[in-house]
């Protein structure tokens, strides 16, 4: 994957997706999903479509379907506008984790589609400045409307802090 800013504009998130045959049965629909997923940096990680629509063992439940990448974008986008939100409050954040799930069910134009996706932040805090149970939320809430992924989607997006 190329990060040369000729192919690839400030502006502009590359991700590359490799799948081959490797001799298998296409034409019987018989044949794994799984796949690589490469990214800027240099990261490679081993997708698959979801066991939940293509059964084992043409899926890969031990690899990332896009359901999952999915959720874990937005889960991450929302942590990273956190972070920098409550560092520009002086709030000190010595650990975050997410226990992210989206849920897919059929759209208003009655398609398959993640309808919903339910982000659980638990953010540990430290030192003499400590958010209140209501500028906990307001970080929440702005670093939900600051983030690219979830302005994005049209997915009804919920923030639960786990406090």
């Amino acid at each position: 994957m190329s990060t040369d800013p000729a192919v690839h504009p400030a502006n502009e998130y590359g991700a590359e997706v490799v799948w081959s045959r490797d001799g298998q049965d296409f034409a019987s629909n018989r044949y794994s999903r799984r796949h690589v997923m490469r990214f800027d940096g240099g990261a490679e990680v081993p997708g698959s479509s979801s066991p939940h629509s293509v059964p084992l063992p043409m899926s890969d439940a031990s690899a990332v379907d896009p359901e999952e990448a999915f959720v874990a974008a937005i889960a991450s986008c929302h942590m990273l506008w956190f972070l920098s939100i409550a560092g520009k409050r002086r709030f000190i954040v010595d650990h975050y984790a997410d226990s992210a799930v989206g849920v897919m069910s059929r759209n208003a134009e009655g398609r398959m589609a993640v309808t919903r996706v339910t982000l659980r932040p638990k953010a540990v805090f430290s030192g003499e400045h400590l958010p209140t149970s209501d500028e906990l939320d307001a970080l929440h809430h702005k670093a939900h409307e600051e983030c690219y992924i979830a302005n994005s989607v049209k997915s009804e997006m919920v923030i639960e802090p786990v406090r």
